[in-house]
């Protein structure tokens, strides 16, 4: 039986100590820049001007920092360390230093009184290092406070890494998220057998910024019935008394690194399938532990007032000297020695080496990545032997490229989705692999294992979520999605983009493998779903993001995307976004053809083009596929009607060519811009999305002004593929009325060209009402 006194009584005194330190060094990266170790007496120009950063979680945060350090010691397990608790970096980095690897990594910030100095100072600091625990913080995965992810990038992270551990601290207040109680379900993914595993750990201490935390206000037994109703045993460690709370957190840990370690062994040695009660702890400790209990007269230790910065105003009467016998209090002449130095007694408490949370590989996945094994995209290619002249569904001719790139990347490649990955015709991965799952599974089921590197649950934020952790600890993945339903993961995108982004920055930090999204069952093709799944806009918000790390790419057909995709997967530090219809479709271009007009990223289809020789009446330019079929559509049109008006047909495939290169790395030089789109011409642009997008991209180029965007118009409804493009008048009737409009207004041929545009679309109407599917002309149109 686990003894429940642990620790001796001089291991319970150097705890202290430890902790005593790490809660010093946090204080004074909130409060000081100068006399760190308060040699002299405490004075206004010693802090800082702007008090910034959150003490409420720190303590909390460096009390299991502690006990994790004497779990990975005694049992020499590698411990990945998620501060889930938004502004925790003062605890994290303090305990990174303690442990010698902010130093190693930092030269400047040395292990003395003036490296001490400026570990305090950068803090918050212009400068300086955020108040998370970003990526300037060693051992970092998760940037705290991200709204709820903690949880899901710890699973993300141990996927497929069976030695790992990922302790996941998750605030109270992180606890009330969506995202995070969606995520609680990942157990239900975990194979014991060749993942590792995750030990969460709520941390309790009662208070947001102003209010009370729901799961800190409901009763013991109910608290302990939810845990286990997602899957967990759950222990509890409860207590204000240090010396206590150390015996009892020792205990806990015991007794949940034994039954990880059980779990693990029945499955990997006696082969036990059934799914496993996981283990988690329940801590309930105060918030703001061991700061000053009441502030004129209010209470601040245990209660909301603790959760930022206790004293908010130095300049009060009374606060910089409570603030000096606070910081006393931890007595940190017995903590450091003359040089400043953490005593080594009370460093010996920690890990060596990649042992150390701060150190561990896993946490800066760049360095440990290993490339993807990828097939040559080029023999799964169509045979195309003329422009439009066979369809086919180009996210089914994808699966079959993923397929063999699951096949080729075992343990390192996920393919990940919202329940959609068959709809969104990526079936042909299931030959290769199962869905992971673990479950209940019955006989019946379809493709459900225990291994597996197809993901699905329906939560966008999880799988989201699991695949950012998976990515940040070294390995690849590809997230398909309905195009609507991606907004819901539009918080957590912009958190991993500025991870990078600030990752790129820091210099030990080794590029990760890109993010990559495929969004389809897009909106133009909602057969029977209703307005609300018709949203083009998560383009909108990636291309916001830094230009070095945002990507978007419309593929037209099959080719192309299987062109864009491996490209995409042979990326790091990006975020690209590839949007492609599963529908059939015609197909247009040969693999010969795609590579060359990928490369490039746009061009002018000469096929589809009567311009060669002559300067051009106009451009009619597209980007996505279902513009792309309409605008050549329209084309076919005037050549009928108006052969003598001169069209150049321009695609795009790669959107960020259409940035000036002052503002995006893929954008076009001037020259070579104004060459396909000319200096003066009208270009009527048919865009997969909202039109301001591509006025936005184009507004520094020469011919900005003639550029007339059809795109998405907020219009739609259950009804036909057709009638989605007429109501935003990106089909191919309006192209050609706006085209002859702007470029014929002379010509007899207009006012007939008018008229028939306008009895179409009434024709257009009357038949879909009548008989539920577009006209004949429309379904049965070819390029030919």
């Amino acid at each position: 039986m686990t003894s429940k006194t642990p620790l001796s009584e001089k291991e319970v005194e150097l705890f202290n100590k430890w902790w005593h330190a790490a809660n010093y060094l946090s204080v004074g990266q909130i409060y000081l820049m100068k006399n760190p170790l308060l040699r002299e007496p405490l004075k206004l120009e010693h802090t800082k001007p702007r008090l910034l950063g959150h003490w409420g979680t720190t303590p909390g945060l460096n009390f299991i920092y502690l006990h994790l350090n004497r779990i990975i010691k005694n049992r020499d397990v590698n411990v990945l360390y998620v501060a889930g608790p938004g502004h925790g970096a003062p605890g994290v980095v303090a305990a990174t230093y303690m442990e010698g690897t902010y130093s190693e990594l930092f030269p400047d910030v040395t292990e003395d009184e003036a490296g001490m100095q400026k570990l305090f100072k950068q803090f918050s600091f212009p400068g300086g290092i955020p108040s998370h625990a970003a990526p300037t913080t060693p051992g970092s995965i998760h940037e705290g406070g991200e709204l709820g992810y903690s949880l899901s990038h710890s699973y993300g992270a141990i996927f497929h890494d069976p030695d790992l551990i990922v302790a996941c601290i998750i605030g109270d207040g992180e606890a009330e998220t969506g995202p995070l109680a969606a995520s609680w379900h990942s157990n239900k993914f975990v194979n014991p057998k060749t993942d590792g595993a995750v030990l969460p750990i709520l941390h309790l201490n009662g208070y947001k910024i102003a209010n009370p935390t729901v799961l800190a206000r409901i009763s013991h037994d109910e608290l302990a019935n939810l845990m286990r109703g997602y899957g967990h045993e759950p222990i509890f460690v409860e207590g204000h008394d240090p010396n206590e709370m150390h015996q009892k957190m020792a205990v806990a840990f015991d007794e949940a690194f034994d039954k990880i370690k059980k779990i693990q062994k029945d499955a990997r040695e006696h082969n036990k399938t059934d799914r496993p009660m996981w283990p988690m702890i329940v801590l309930r400790s105060p918030k703001g532990w061991t700061c000053p209990k009441t502030i004129e007269g209010k209470k601040v230790e245990d209660f909301w007032r603790a959760h930022q910065v206790p004293f908010g105003d130095l300049t009060k009467p009374g606060h910089l000297p409570l603030l000096e016998e606070w910081m006393k209090s931890y007595h940190p002449e017995k903590l450091f020695d003359e040089a400043g130095k953490l005593r080594p007694e009370i460093a010996a408490l920690n890990p060596v080496g990649n042992k150390r949370m701060s150190a561990i590989p896993q946490s800066n996945g760049g360095a440990i990545k290993k490339a993807l094994i990828l097939p040559d995209f080029t023999e799964y290619a169509l045979n195309v032997s003329a422009p439009g002249k066979d369809e086919a569904e180009s996210t089914r001719t994808l699966g079959s490229y993923l397929r063999d790139v699951v096949k080729e990347n075992r343990n390192n490649f996920l393919v990940l989705s919202p329940d959609e990955n068959n709809s969104n015709r990526l079936n042909d991965v299931l030959e290769v692999t199962n869905r992971a799952w673990n479950a209940e599974i019955f006989d019946f089921d379809d493709h459900l294992a225990h291994e597996g590197q197809v993901m699905e649950i329906l939560s966008e934020h999880t799988i989201e979520g699991w695949l950012e952790g998976y990515l940040l600890t070294g390995r690849h993945g590809f997230f398909s999605c309905y195009e609507a339903f991606i907004h819901i993961v539009d918080s957590m995108v912009n958190q991993h983009a500025k991870w990078i982004d600030g990752a790129r920055e820091v210099e030990w930090r080794r590029p990760i493998a890109s993010l990559n999204f495929l969004l389809t069952s897009h909106v133009w093709r909602q057969d029977h779903n209703g307005f609300s799944h018709q949203d083009p806009g998560f383009i909108d918000h990636v291309v916001r993001k830094q230009p070095d790390i945002s990507r978007i790419y419309l593929p037209p057909d099959a080719n192309t995307l299987l062109y864009v995709t491996d490209h995409c997967l042979r990326t790091t530090n990006r975020v690209n976004v590839i949007v492609a219809g599963k529908q059939p479709q015609p197909q247009w271009l040969s693999m010969d053809a795609a590579i060359k007009h990928c490369t490039e990223g746009v061009g002018i289809w000469e096929w589809a083009s009567n311009d060669k020789g002559h300067e051009p009446d106009v451009v009619l330019a597209c980007a996505g596929d279902v513009p792309t079929m309409e605008a050549l559509a329209a084309v076919k049109i005037l050549h009928e009607h108006m052969p003598e008006l001169k069209v150049r047909f321009v695609n795009v495939v790669d959107l960020m060519t259409l940035s000036a290169p002052s503002q995006h790395p893929h954008g076009l030089s001037d020259g070579i811009f104004d060459s396909l789109f000319t200096k003066d011409k009208p270009v009527i642009f048919a865009y997969h999305g909202y039109p301001q997008l591509i006025h936005s991209l184009v507004y520094k180029r020469t011919n900005a002004k003639n550029f007339h965007v059809h795109g998405f118009r907020e219009e739609g409804t259950t009804t036909t593929p057709f009638d989605m493009v007429v109501l935003n008048n990106v089909d191919r009737f309006n192209l050609v009325s706006n085209i002859v409009n702007r470029t014929a207004k002379n010509s007899s041929k207009v006012a007939y060209i008018n008229q028939m545009v306008r009895d179409k679309l009434v024709e257009h109407k009357r038949y879909i009402r009548e008989y539920g599917h577009d006209m004949p002309e429309i379904r049965n149109w070819t390029w030919n």
